[in-house]
């Protein structure tokens, strides 16, 4: 079955979702919203590690 959703709709999703809470509250921990980005919406390990790569590498911008 395929998705209705263009190919990584879901990972752009996640860093939004994942910015957004950043903004509300920057002194939250980055691991647990990854975390909670990758399952709910429901990343593959490769988009997964993109997620993290995305923020590794704007933190030590």
């Amino acid at each position: 079955m395929s998705s209705v959703l263009p190919e990584g709709e879901d990972l752009r999703r996640a860093v939004k979702w994942v910015s957004g809470h950043l903004l509300d509250d920057p002194d939250h921990p980055l691991q647990p919203l990854i975390q909670e980005a990758v399952f709910k919406f429901d990343l593959s390990p490769r988009d997964a590690e993109l997620l993290i790569s995305f923020y590794r590498k704007n933190k030590t911008s």
